[in-house]
């Protein structure tokens, strides 16, 4: 039931107002003048505010200006007499949701409160997504303790606020794209969209209609004018994922998107202005890319305004045990269950040089919970013996161990996700293209067991 304080010095209007909105199942306190108003409606927790704005002292002005400043989240709407239309006008300026003009029908009146009261509570659900998704990237979800982790919390820390661009580096699965939910969810937009869009993932002739729109017939298929990712983004931030992925045609127009803070949808000529924040990441090495001519050299600068570098997980293995923690807990707290690791089992998980990083150390936790039954965790739910990878002192160089583990663990994602390449790629926590690649380079063959 929606909560109104209806504010008027006439009694005989105030009773009137207060009865005709009681009828309507609305709870309602009532306020003999400005002053009252104003204390009752700062101090208590109304979805609406019905005030004149004609009274003595303490006018329906201040009533509207007390209120914003404390509880900014009710709605106000003023009720004006005849030839008071520019009070109402400056009502509306300072805050007011709408205005109402005397004399008016019970229809109207409920018809304004009834709007007033749904946007409220869609302004509520807004802050309440908001405030979770600010909890849910909160820094305490950055786990470690390693010094690398801790000049990662500073620098969003103190780079967040700002609306600088962001470029983000690091081997696949080490937590970019936690890191770009962080820097937004500490920004002045954290009530506003993130937008991620893998670059990878999305093919070459599509990238560009679906990040900017396309107009209607700009191509075959185009039945109707479809916005853009980037305009859907407006007023929050943007993430480019893989964005070395991109061909360098589009890099042009990118380029120009974010000098500018303009796009052009396909198809169209006209200009839409975007105010988005840019964040890009990328597990490739851009400098190698800008020289092999794959990435343009200005989009670089462009880019790289603020930079994260973000170490693999075998590069700060003090974190190994807070993370596993912090995964046991996850999956014991999702499937309802009592696991813990047994003696030894954090040793080994140590030990290990996880190639897909925090991903692959997360996955290993799940599938460990899974197999204990909720029991104690042995180190051959963590490394079956029959799939540990060759120590180095088998005679192996460095570089052969890495393929061999990196092998491992590909085949083992394809056959949990019964040969599909784009499963098992978000599995491992890297785009399609990197999977194929590595696949290629190691001479992996994986058909569907279904097929």
């Amino acid at each position: 039931m929606a909560k109104i304080l209806v504010v008027d010095d006439q009694r005989n209007m105030r009773t009137t107002l207060a009865m005709m909105l009681r009828g309507s199942s609305y709870e309602v306190d009532e306020a003999s003048d400005g002053a009252e108003g104003a204390e009752m409606g700062a101090r208590g927790a109304y979805d609406v505010v019905l005030t004149d704005l004609r009274m003595g002292s303490v006018d329906g002005i201040e009533v509207l200006r007390s209120i914003k400043q404390k509880m900014p989240m009710t709605e106000v709407v003023v009720m004006t007499a005849y030839g008071t239309i520019e009070s109402a006008v400056e009502a509306m300026r300072l805050g007011a949701f709408d205005y109402i003009q005397k004399p008016f029908t019970e229809q109207e009146l409920l018809v304004k409160v009834a709007r007033a009261v749904d946007n409220r509570r869609l302004t509520g659900q807004v802050q309440l997504l908001a405030t979770e998704f600010k909890e849910r990237y909160r820094f305490e979800n950055i786990i470690g303790r390693s010094q690398a982790i801790r000049d990662v919390l500073g620098r969003i820390v103190r780079i967040a606020p700002s609306d600088a661009t962001v470029l983000i580096t690091g081997e696949s699965g080490t937590g970019k794209e936690l890191v770009a939910k962080a820097v937004h969810a500490n920004s002045k937009r954290y009530n506003k969209p993130f937008v991620p869009v893998n670059c990878a993932a999305i093919s070459e002739t599509l990238l560009e209609s679906e990040l900017f729109g396309h107009a209607r017939g700009s191509f075959t298929g185009a039945i109707a004018a479809r916005k853009g990712l980037m305009e859907e983004a407006d007023g929050g931030t943007f993430f480019f994922d893989e964005i070395s992925e991109t061909p360098l045609s589009f890099q042009a127009k990118l380029l120009r998107a974010i000098q500018e803070n303009e796009i052009r949808r396909v198809g169209e000529n006209k200009p839409i202005k975007v105010d988005v924040r840019i964040i890009a990441a990328t597990n490739q090495d851009l400098l190698t890319a800008i020289a092999e001519r794959r990435f343009r050299q200005d989009l670089y600068y462009r880019l790289n305004v603020a930079r994260f570098e973000l170490p693999p997980l075998r590069e700060r293995r003090e974190d190994i045990p807070l993370l596993g923690d912090f995964f046991l807990e996850k999956f014991n707290r999702k499937n309802s269950s009592k696991a813990r690791f047994g003696d030894g089992v954090i040793d080994a998980m140590m030990a290990l040089d996880y190639p897909g990083n925090i991903r692959e150390l997360e996955n290993l936790v799940e599938q460990a919970v899974a197999l204990s039954g909720g029991g104690i965790i042995t180190v051959d739910d963590i490394v079956p013996r029959t799939t540990r990878p060759p120590s180095v002192g088998t005679g192996r160089t460095l570089t052969e161990v890495v393929d061999a583990a990196e092998k491992l663990a590909i085949e083992s994602a394809l056959r949990e996700c019964d040969g599909s390449r784009e499963k098992a790629a978000d599995l491992l926590a890297i785009s399609p293209t990197t999977l194929w690649r590595k696949m290629t380079r190691l001479g992996i063959v994986f058909e569907s067991r279904s097929a």
